[in-house]
């Protein structure tokens, strides 16, 4: 049985994710605003969940039907097939999103009409802290029901404890690794690396490990799971490839970087990473060949005074241009004054991508002369 699966992804990403998709072997891809689609079966949405590092949920749309009306909604959830997908002994949480186009227009009523459908039919039990999600979307008077397979956001990879004070999330992290043209072949540096998310993901690709490989997923407790199949998936690549690269971070801040190495630590990359106490205006790229320094440095409502951030970029640039000769440079902000504060040789900026209520833009350049 084949159904369609929702790669959620940071709008702006979208593509980006797509490509990742391709790459990994999922086929028929549609790249739609804030995701992308295809059809595959339950494998397909497990290999999803435990390989891809740019998704932030995988959603398996279950069916759908017409309902003009509340009244049919609750008689066409009552039919609904929910035992082909749903186990009666694990709680479920429903969400409701209506539109203009469509006769129901009152979420709530509509969430209600659900819930009494899948207590009285299926015998389950509505949970706000359900391990489990139905979302139905009522469009132009369709009823689309998903599931959320993956339960907490592919972010949450399972071994980071300490973050920042502005995070930037794993799926991000990994999509602008990707934009940056990096593939695992080369050395990392972030100087400004916070509790290290852009070195770890750097670390993980090149060691092959999967994103998926710490954590558990709302498909676990579906009625479609195979435990024995999912072992067989999931024991692949479970421990490090060997690599020659290392991968480096440093933060002005102590309490950063220790927070970062302890992070490594639990993500199993703790030897292939390095991080140290160090200003922007003291640092050297690592002994070996050149490769990608990306970094993620303060901006927009992040500071609010932004005048002390030209200075901050300014000097980032400076260090950068004087030292790093043959490195390329990527370097996200949600504002090209602050890019260009570098005097760095950017190239065109890559697409406007959603990220803590601004819109932040990756800034590349070529290997610097």
């Amino acid at each position: 049985m084949s159904f369609e699966i929702f790669l959620m992804a940071a709008p702006g990403l979208e593509a980006v994710l797509a490509d990742e998709a391709r790459a990994a072997g999922f086929e028929g891809l549609t790249t739609l605003p804030g995701g992308v689609t295809f059809t595959g079966d339950w494998p397909d949405v497990w290999r999803a969940n435990l390989t891809l590092r740019g998704t932030g949920r995988v959603l398996a749309r279950i069916g759908e039907f017409r309902a003009f009306h509340l009244a049919q909604l609750d008689k066409r959830a009552r039919k609904f097939p929910w035992g082909n997908v749903l186990r009666p002994d694990v709680p479920v949480r429903v969400e409701v999103a209506t539109n203009r186009k469509s006769k129901i227009y009152h979420a709530g009523a509509a969430q209600q009409r659900i819930e009494t459908a899948l207590i009285e039919e299926l015998g389950v039990k509505i949970a706000a802290d359900a391990p489990v999600t139905v979302k139905a979307r009522i469009d132009d008077n369709l009823v689309v029901l998903s599931v959320d397979t993956s339960g907490e956001g592919l972010h949450k990879r399972g071994h980071k404890v300490a973050v920042g004070k502005a995070p930037l999330r794993e799926t991000m992290a990994a999509m602008f690794l990707k934009q940056s043209g990096f593939s695992g072949q080369e050395p990392v540096l972030d100087p400004m690396c916070g509790s290290g998310t852009f070195v770890i993901e750097a670390a993980e690709i090149a060691a092959g490990l999967l994103p998926g490989r710490s954590r558990d997923f709302a498909f676990q407790k579906l009625a479609t799971f195979d435990a024995q199949a999912w072992s067989s998936m999931s024991g692949v690549a479970s421990s490090p490839k060997p690599t020659a690269l290392r991968f480096h971070g440093s933060d002005r801040d102590a309490g950063a970087f220790t927070a970062a190495r302890a992070n490594a630590e639990r993500a199993g990359v703790g030897e292939l990473v390095d991080f140290r106490k160090c200003p922007i205006s003291d640092i050297q790229p690592p002994e070996g060949p050149a490769g990608l320094v990306i970094v993620n440095p303060p901006y927009g409502i992040r500071i609010g005074n932004k005048k002390p951030l030209y200075g901050l970029h300014g000097a980032l640039g400076a260090s950068l241009k004087s030292r790093f000769r043959g490195w390329r440079v990527a370097i996200v902000t949600s504002e090209a004054s602050l890019a260009q504060a570098t005097g760095l040789p950017f190239e065109s900026p890559g697409p406007q991508v959603a990220h803590g209520g601004l819109r932040v833009t990756l800034f590349q350049t070529k290997p610097l002369p």
